[in-house]
């Protein structure tokens, strides 16, 4: 396929693409960890664009620790997501869960993350499936807590002043990017009438969460710790930055919890006190 592809609509393609392929990553049933992407004239005839694009898509995804890349071998899936569930017998991705949340006429999803990359992810498909009509809920609300930006993270650092500075505004510019994107395809489904009601919050904590946190529906609960490890980071100019010390939300072991009707059993005592926490912080925080 020509570069010069007619169909390749630049940012919002680029923005489709890589979304598109981050969820495939981050449910592991079509790219699992380990796996290896299509090559670049495949992956540009699937999405109608130009190989250009997906050049584009491949860098950041290998920046942002999705993929790594070495020449003759392609491009390898190095981060992926399963969910450890003790009201199982197996092990499960997130997706069924959110899957089921969104499936209910009233969602609601309270989120303690780093960034919003990987809810990002998970929204844009099921705000496909709500466009194919394969669901109909009547409200969206989510509320999301993200670190303060003026919090010393322990991550995103090599040491080095200068270049955990840049680190630190690419950091920044990632979780803005992916607060907009999501904004943008909760606000297309209100503004189209899929969805009558939808309301987005985010709210700035001093916190720094060491494990990501989802709360569905008020009756499930997805946990999962951080797991640190370093790599190197290639930032926008193309420039490496080596030695990075990095965090992985994905595939770092996520437990899944479920309020029954047992008042006192495990899973209700702990989606009522994760619920009860992220009710009291949330008030004390300003928009």
């Amino acid at each position: 396929m020509s570069d010069s592809t007619p169909n390749d609509g630049g940012g919002r393609e680029f923005e489709r693409v890589a979304g598109e392929l981050r969820s495939r990553m981050n449910d592991g049933s079509i790219y699992p960890k380990g796996s290896f992407l299509p090559p670049q004239r495949e992956l540009a005839e699937e999405f109608g664009v130009s190989r250009d694009t997906v050049q584009k898509v491949l860098r950041e995804l290998r920046s942002e620790g999705w993929i790594e890349t070495r020449q003759g071998s392609g491009s390898r899936v190095v981060k992926g997501q399963q969910v450890h569930s003790p009201t199982s017998s197996g092990m499960v991705t997130l997706r069924p869960l959110i899957d089921h949340a969104f499936g209910q006429s009233e969602v609601t999803l309270d989120v303690f993350t780093l960034t919003s990359e990987s809810l990002d992810a998970h929204i844009r498909m099921q705000a496909e499936r709500i466009r194919a009509k394969e669901i109909a809920p009547q409200s969206i609300a989510l509320r999301m807590m993200l670190p303060s930006e003026s919090l010393q993270l322990p991550y995103w650092r090599t040491g080095q002043p200068a270049q955990d500075k840049r680190l630190k505004a690419r950091f920044l510019s990632i979780t803005e990017r992916y607060a907009e994107s999501l904004r943008t395809a909760l606000s297309d489904l209100q503004t189209t009438g899929l969805v009558p009601s939808v309301d987005l919050q985010i709210r700035r904590s001093r916190l720094i969460p060491y494990s990501k946190l989802y709360l569905l529906n008020g009756t499930e609960a997805v946990v999962g710790p951080y797991k640190v490890y370093t790599r190197s980071i290639e930032m926008e100019d193309r420039k490496v930055i080596k030695g990075a010390l990095d965090v992985e939300g994905l595939g770092a072991g996520l437990t899944h919890h479920v309020k029954d009707a047992e008042l006192h059993s495990q899973g209700t005592v702990f989606v009522t006190g994760m619920q009860q926490w992220f009710d009291s912080v949330w008030e004390y925080l300003t928009d």
